[in-house]
């Protein structure tokens, strides 16, 4: 038979140290979160001795009883939903709007103007000065500097501008101004429509950053009610005092042990349904991802 090689003894003894390598890889990976999991349901006394590893034992949902009764959790759960939707919804138009004027070769300056912004990328102002220029906007205590402050990442916009350059061709829009096109309705009608792909990209990217950040609200928000979900899980990950409190709240018949124990129990909790979102979302938008994030890559 032709067309059918066969494999050498050092190539079959490769692949299988390849696989072992890959899956010892996988449950390393895997495992944390697996154990997440199944620690966030056991017994709080079988977690804190030990004794889950592979299988939970005896199923215990007070920690998630606690978790739904403590109310600045949610609070922080609305927050960074509004903040993930309005951070994603500012960050992919202004950096698609951006990479669109970078790729136009005719735009005057295109050379300096891109520096400029690449600068930023290597030399940042400082925490103080920053600081000092949002206290000086009237933007401390004001949940839109989450949404604002680094709405714009040089790095997506020279990814975007790529994905532009690469895929779109220039005599598309020599055809559409023959038609009586500007650069808006070019951008607006032909520009848009073509670029599915990497908008997924900018989505996924900027939503789970936007979800995972809380430094932004640590250094410029005060008031409670407004702090995101990443800073209330931080706080309660960080303070063993205060999440001690927050079980005197629903439990008081139990002793310090158990309530120790019942504390990493609510931890593991509030870590997965901190993530949920993300981890049901992301797969939808996987394929796109892929796709954009390739096809910007292929030149810059």
């Amino acid at each position: 038979m032709t067309g059918i090689t066969r494999k050498s003894q050092s190539d079959m003894v490769y692949d299988t140290m390849n696989n072992i390598y890959l899956f010892l890889m996988l449950i390393l990976v895997l495992y944390p979160m697996y154990f997440i999991v199944i620690a966030s349901f056991s017994d709080p006394s079988a977690v804190g001795t030990g004794k889950v590893f592979i299988f939970p034992k005896g199923l215990n949902w007070d920690g998630y009883k606690l978790i739904f009764e403590y109310k600045q959790l949610w609070i922080g759960y609305l927050n960074t939903v509004l903040y993930t939707i309005g951070g994603s919804l500012l960050s992919v138009s202004l950096t698609l709007m951006t990479a669109y004027v970078f790729s136009r070769k005719d735009l005057v300056g295109r050379g300096f103007i891109i520096t400029l912004f690449i600068i930023p990328m290597f030399i940042s102002g400082g925490l103080i000065p920053t600081y000092l220029l949002v206290k000086d906007l009237n933007l401390i205590n004001n949940p839109l500097i989450v949404i604002i402050l680094g709405s714009v990442s040089m790095w997506n916009i020279i990814i975007t501008r790529t994905f532009f350059e690469s895929t779109i061709p220039v005599e598309l829009f020599e055809a559409a101004k023959m038609d009586g096109c500007g650069n808006i309705g070019y951008f607006t009608k032909i520009i848009l429509p073509l670029s599915k792909a990497i908008i997924a990209v900018l989505v996924v990217f900027t939503a789970v950053s936007q979800w995972n950040s809380f430094f932004n609200a640590l250094i410029y928000l005060n008031d409670r009610s407004y702090i995101p979900l990443q800073l209330v899980l931080r706080e309660i990950l960080t303070s063993q005092t205060q999440m001690m409190q927050q079980l005197d709240l629903g439990i008081v018949d139990q002793d310090m042990a158990q309530k120790t124990f019942l504390a990493e129990s609510v931890k593991y909790g509030i870590i997965i349904i901190s993530s949920l979102p993300i981890l049901c979302i992301y797969p939808f938008a996987q394929k796109y991802f892929v796709k954009g994030v390739m096809i910007g890559s292929l030149k810059g």
